[in-house]
């Protein structure tokens, strides 16, 4: 399990298949016994990865208890402990759902437990035929840890984790920039910025990782703090030391763009406004395609209208509805996770209703919702997305600080919709779309894919698979149709399809083309990034065979075959073995097969993934920590190869002779942002109430603390006896401070005074250079400022025009280096000055083709290397975080670090052109060093 990027890189390898002599009872030698009857087939056993469970068994017929389904499945794991390994099932696995199907079939799904404790994702599967009051168990499969051993003690009080979750979440969104929106923070106001998240501290979780990592999961709400979006976030604070070492998003978006109150249940809020049956209705609606269609509605006595309520499909089992509500004027952030309050059914006093439905995008969100209902229930008996007659709720007309918004998300109990704006429709103008998100609630209530990493890209690709399933279903469009595969084609209003769409299932990616590795800051760990490389097998499998058959397979693997953090390798296993178990022919298990080939999802893909840099430490395991070098040495955070120990800081050569040697003690904290100067390393030491900066001689010595924040600190850096980083104070505001090792002289350059913010500091020389956010004749302003610590003199550094942002400094010897933005929300230029002020140039500029949207940098005395990261449509290897390499002296363009595919970030400059880097690309967050800029990529 990897912490970088991605909770579960899925199978490396398919053990091979087990012969029936070694499964099967009862079999006599063929020498001795008499003709025996025809043997059953054999049973196939897939082994699971670090773990002596079974991820897969199929082909068995063994004979199961009488009694509850989930004591049958218990049982049958604990008859054999030989194949399952799995210690005392009864007190360690406990029963989450317990699924009748078709013909007898019972599938029940078993979530792990450690010592009473939840194990993320660790789910067992067991599928059993009950018929004529025989019970037979036909197969398992899933994820159970048996390598287990970890503390089942919290020593960090919720309080500090919830304070570390919410600062770990407000690291990532923020940005390292600092703009004139700090000012509020500046001044220690508490302004809707500076107070936008909040945390609330859940449950004990033990990560699958290695012997196991005991976390406490904290919910993180709000608003980004940058954007204004939605956020839902679950962080996972290692309980023993308080390091955030996993977070996710909880929104499951489909595009790439008050008091509280609950979600009311339809029989209740239907007895409390005195509505009977009788108010059962029919009407019309208008779709914004202008496509008239028939809806169910309900009469309201109270309201003296109709409503978008249909009460009539779930009358039979759970007499719940599927509503449509008019959330129009309501913020993203105030309907994640939370149910708005003051908000009502759309309604009409006539059963037409009009235009003001059509143009919120209503219409369209009720008739699709009825759409993906009537799918699942027809096509695979599945009575809404629970299973159980849930009621389905659809929020539409929503926006983002005021401004349409072109987005749709699932946030664990209802759809989301966007407004729109002026080329996209409301986002339910597209079945796909809603067919989409919806079946993300399925889901959630069946497989209940981790969302990250790969585990989130199967659910992003399970999600896509059965949207567009639905939608060309309900309009009749060919599977031969090459649009058949475009995802919201219909949602614009001037675009063509093609252009329109925000993903095409057709578009041909491969694992060895095109699987972008890269971290949980990037796209939930590249869950949308990935998706349609396994999503476009998929595809490929439903225009080869009979579509409702391809449908069945997938549904059946979802539903009975995948659990929490399978990957790509177990999705493929899955969909194979659900094929066979719908007694799909050989020819068609085939075509199945060379889909998954063609797309390169094959055994041990990801071991070929390719790289144009040297690895100087691979499988860092770690998360968010950064990398240092400088002097020709580097130091960087790593944690074991299972990584479930706490990180430790490991220093060597950016020449990679010699092995790497730990330098940070092993007293259980998490050693985390190093930073060298070839002599020394400084780095931060998490514990349960504090965060001490610690630094040590790399030719040996103790670690001494020099530090201790109880907030949050970042931007750790060392030359010679002065060390600078940047703290957070208690009300947002940042503060670039720096300690001399020699004289003991400390301080912050600001003072630390709450209406001024230092930031993003850097170091040489004995001169700090940093951002300061200051007020100038009663006006904030934000200026580039270089601190002598041996003078204490100080001075501005020229800029070309009032500044909006300013974004990481870099000192050297001779210059100062710094990104800056003087046109809001765009490119950064890429600056750099004498240490005097003279010669300022634009290595690279702000507007126009050659422009970055750079976030971070870092310099040597000749090369200043940019790391940027691209705005766009959707996802794609060109939109993630790059190297770009430029000459100090300004004399030649910038160009491409490294051509690797995958993210590459936290680069740090060595000598010359030197630069090491995490790098994302083998999923496996490797430091890589480059001596020289690749060129073009």
């Amino acid at each position: 399990m990897s912490r970088g990027a991605g909770i579960s890189r899925g199978t490396k390898g398919v053990g091979a298949l087990l012969g029936a002599a070694a499964l099967l009872a009862g079999v006599v030698p063929a020498a001795v016994a008499a003709p025996a009857a025809p043997s059953a087939p054999a049973a196939e056993v897939i082994p699971g990865t670090d773990t002596a469970t079974p991820a897969l068994v199929d082909g068995i017929n063994e004979p199961a208890k009488s009694g509850s389904a989930a004591a049958a499945a218990v049982g049958h794991l604990a008859d054999k402990q030989s194949r399952y390994r799995i210690g005392n099932p009864g007190a360690n696995l406990k029963a989450v759902s317990a699924q009748t199907g078709k013909g007898g079939t019972e599938t029940v799904r078993l979530q792990q437990k450690y010592k009473g404790i939840d194990v993320l994702g660790g789910q067992y599967v067991v599928r059993m035929e009950n018929k004529a009051g025989k019970r037979a168990v036909v197969g398992t499969s899933g994820k159970y840890f048996t390598e287990l051993d970890t503390a089942t003690t919290s020593t960090v009080s919720e309080k500090t984790a919830v304070e570390r979750a919410v600062a770990a979440v407000n690291r990532e969104l923020s940005g390292k920039n600092l703009s004139l929106k700090d000012v509020r923070k500046a001044q220690g106001q508490k302004s809707r910025a500076a107070t936008a998240l909040t945390g609330s501290a859940g449950r004990l979780v033990v990560l699958p990782q290695g012997k196991g990592v005991l976390t406490r999961q904290v919910t993180v709400k709000g608003n980004h703090p940058v954007t204004g979006e939605a956020v839902l976030r679950q962080v996972f604070i290692d309980a023993r030391a308080g390091f955030p070492v996993l977070q996710y998003s909880s929104i499951k978006t489909f595009g790439n763009k008050t008091a509280k109150g609950a979600a009311p249940k339809a029989a209740a809020a239907k007895k409390a406004a005195g509505v009977l049956d009788a108010g059962d209705a029919t009407g019309t609606g208008v779709k914004t395609d202008g496509t008239k269609v028939d809806l169910n509605l309900y009469f309201n006595t109270s309201r003296k209208e109709y409503t978008l309520s249909d009460y009539v499909r779930m009358k039979p089992t759970s007499g719940n509805t599927i509503t449509t509500w008019d959330a129009r004027g309501v913020e993203a952030e105030d309907a994640a996770g939370k149910w708005p309050s003051g908000i009502k059914e759309f309604g009409s006093p006539v059963q037409d209703f009009g235009k003001d439905a059509t143009d919120a995008g209503a219409i369209d969100a009720q008739w699709a919702a009825t759409q993906v209902y009537d799918y699942y229930k027809a096509k695979h008996n599945r009575d809404s997305l629970d299973g159980r007659g849930m009621t389905i709720n659809s929020l539409v007309g929503v926006t983002n600080g005021g401004q349409p918004w072109v987005n749709a998300f699932w946030d664990g109990q209802k759809m989301v919709y966007g407004v729109g704006d002026d080329e996209y429709k409301p986002l339910a103008s597209d079945v796909d779309v809603v067919g989409h998100e919806m079946t993300h609630g399925v889901v959630e209530n069946t497989a209940n894919l981790v969302y990250a990493g790969q585990s989130g890209a199967l659910n992003e690709a399970v999600a896509d698979y059965f949207g567009n399933a639905i939608d060309t279903n309900a309009s009749g469009t060919s599977m031969d149709d090459p649009e058949s595969g475009l995802l919201g084609e219909d949602l614009c209003r001037t675009l063509s399809k093609r252009e329109c769409a925000l993903r095409d299932l057709n578009d041909g990616r491969t694992t060895s083309k095109d699987f972008l590795g890269v971290g949980y800051n990037v796209d939930n760990g590249g869950v949308h990034l990935n998706s349609t490389i396994f999503s476009g097998a998929l595809w490929d499998i439903r225009q080869d065979l009979d579509k409702d058959l391809a449908d069945a397979i997938v549904y059946k693997a979802l539903s009975e075959y995948l659990t929490p953090l399978d990957g790509f390798t177990e999705g493929r296993n899955a969909v194979i073995a659900a094929a066979k178990d719908l007694k799909a022919t050989a020819k068609q298990q085939n075509v199945i097969k060379r889909s998954f080939n063609a797309h390169g999802i094959v055994p041990g893909w990801e071991d070929a993934m390719g790289m144009d840099s040297d690895t100087l430490l691979g499988k860092l395991n770690t998360a968010g920590t950064g990398a240092g070098a400088g002097g020709g040495a580097y130091a960087v955070s790593k944690s074991d190869d299972e990584g479930s120990e706490p990180y430790s800081v490991h220093v060597g050569r950016t020449d990679g002779k010699g092995a790497s040697k730990v330098i940070s003690p092993n007293d259980g904290r998490y050693h985390v942002y190093p930073a060298t100067d070839g002599k020394n390393v400084v780095w931060a030491a998490y514990g349960t109430t504090s965060i001490d900066v610690l630094v040590r001689p790399i030719a040996g010595g103790p670690a001494k603390k020099i530090w201790s924040s109880y907030t949050n600190l970042s931007g750790l850096r060392i030359d010679g006896d002065l060390v600078v980083w940047e703290e957070y104070d208690p009300f947002g505001g940042r503060h670039a401070a720096y300690k001399n090792l020699k004289t003991g002289e400390q301080a912050y350059v600001d003072g630390g005074r709450y209406h001024l913010s230092s930031a993003l500091p850097s170091v040489k020389d004995g001169k700090v250079a940093y951002a300061k956010l200051w007020p100038v004749n009663g006006e904030y302003q934000l200026d580039v400022e270089l601190l002598d610590t041996r003078t204490r003199k100080t001075s501005i550094l020229p800029q070309n025009a009032v500044v909006d942002s300013l974004g990481q400094t870099a000192v050297s010897k001779t210059h100062v280096s710094w990104l800056v933005d003087e046109v809001a929300f765009g490119p950064m230029a890429v600056r750099r000055a004498n240490l005097d002020g003279t010669k300022l140039i634009d290595l690279s500029p702000e507007a126009g083709d050659k422009a970055l949207y750079a976030f971070d940098l870092t310099a040597s005395e000749t090369a200043v290397t940019v790391n940027s990261q691209l705005p766009d449509t959707q996802y794609r290897n060109e939109t993630l975080p790059k190297l770009w390499q430029f000459d100090a002296a300004g004399t030649r363009e910038g160009e491409r670090v490294s051509c690797n595919r995958g993210d590459q970030s936290y680069a740090s400059a060595d000598t010359g052109s030197r630069v090491v880097w995490i790098d994302g690309t083998t999923s496996n967050t490797d430091l890589v060093v480059r001596d020289r800029a690749a060129g073009r990529c």
